[in-house]
C-alpha cells in the first residue's frame, strides 16, 4: 500500500497547536503521536511536533526502534 504524502508545511500544522493531530517525521515517514502521553501539547522534552526529527535522534536517550510502536500516517515529500 502506498502512503499518502505530505509536505513539510502540512506536517508543521500537525504540531498539537494549529490542528488536533500531533505528528512527527523520522527518515521520511510521518507518525501520529496524538495519543502519546509523552507528546502532550505537541512537546516531548526539547522536541516539538510538526517537524522532521531525523537529525535530532542522535541526542535522544533511545534508538529508532521507538518508532516501530507508532502509527504511520504518511510519507514526507
Amino acid at each position: 500500500m502506498e502512503l499518502q504524502t505530505y509536505t513539510k508545511q502540512q506536517l508543521a500544522l500537525r504540531n498539537g497547536q494549529d490542528k488536533p493531530q500531533v505528528w512527527i517525521a523520522f527518515k521520511g515517514i510521518i507518525y501520529d503521536v496524538s495519543e502519546s502521553r509523552l507528546w502532550k501539547n505537541g512537546k516531548h522534552y526539547e522536541h516539538w511536533a510538526g517537524q522532521d526529527l531525523t537529525d535530532e535522534l542522535a541526542d535522544a536517550p533511545h534508538n529508532e526502534m521507538v518508532f516501530e510502536k507508532l502509527l504511520v500516517v504518511g510519507a514526507l515529500r
